[in-house]
Formats: structure tokens, C-alpha cells, sequence
């Protein structure tokens, strides 16, 4: 791309309306891409609160069971004797 210091007047002129007839002309494009995008994200979070609700409701309908100590308890641990190194004879 040209550098705009070294255009003239006339040129720089001639690019900015280019550009602006680029961009007015690509929103229609823009619009309707927008309201995609916003159309997805309105399917998106519903979908979420959806889910959520859904499990709200299968938690409501089965609520935990109450805990019992499975835990087994700790049986006494045999008294092992306790183990030294050889000594060197030198």
C-alpha cells in the first residue's frame, strides 16, 4: 500500500472515497452477519438455561442419599520389631 505522505491531494481524496464506498457497501453484509452471530447467541444461552433447569430438576427429584460411615475403622496394626543395619566387621 502506498504511504499517504506521498500522495497528493487529489489521491488521498480518490482513496478515502474509495474506502468509504467499500465500506458502505459492505454493510448489508455486516447487518445480516450481525443478526447471525445474535440469533446464535440467543439459541446458545437458551440451550444453557435449558440444561441448567434440567439438572436443577433431576437433583430435586433425587436428592442425595445420606452418607454412611463406609469407612472401614482402623484395625489395630501388629507391633513389628524394629529393623536395624548390620554392622561391618572391619
Amino acid at each position: 500500500m502506498e504511504n499517504p505522505e506521498n500522495l497528493s491531494p487529489e489521491e488521498l481524496a480518490e482513496k478515502k472515497e474509495e474506502m468509504l464506498r467499500f465500506y458502505t457497501e459492505s454493510m448489508p453484509y455486516l447487518k445480516a452477519q450481525l443478526s447471525y452471530e445474535q440469533a446464535l447467541l440467543e439459541i446458545d444461552e437458551l440451550r444453557f438455561k435449558r440444561s441448567q433447569i434440567q439438572m436443577q430438576f433431576a437433583m430435586m427429584m433425587n436428592p442425595p442419599e445420606e452418607e454412611e460411615d463406609t469407612m472401614p475403622e482402623p484395625e489395630a496394626k501388629p507391633k513389628t520389631k524394629k529393623r536395624t543395619l548390620k554392622k561391618q566387621e572391619a
